[in-house]
């Protein structure tokens, strides 16, 4: 039980750490990130937020 308590506590904060979607970081790190890691969804924010602003 204790080790779900960890793992659950250390998605919460990497996740909160994450920049918001849309931003100019979150940009920069998508651009970083290989074209192949990408999700569906990613591609789609990365296009709306980042390519057709």
């Amino acid at each position: 039980m204790r080790t779900k308590l960890i793992i659950a506590l250390s998605v919460f904060v990497l996740a909160a750490c994450a920049p918001e979607i849309g931003s100019e970081k979150w940009c920069d790190q998508m651009k970083e990130k290989p074209k192949s890691d990408w999700t569906a969804n990613e591609a789609a924010d990365f296009a709306k937020h980042c390519v057709f602003k």
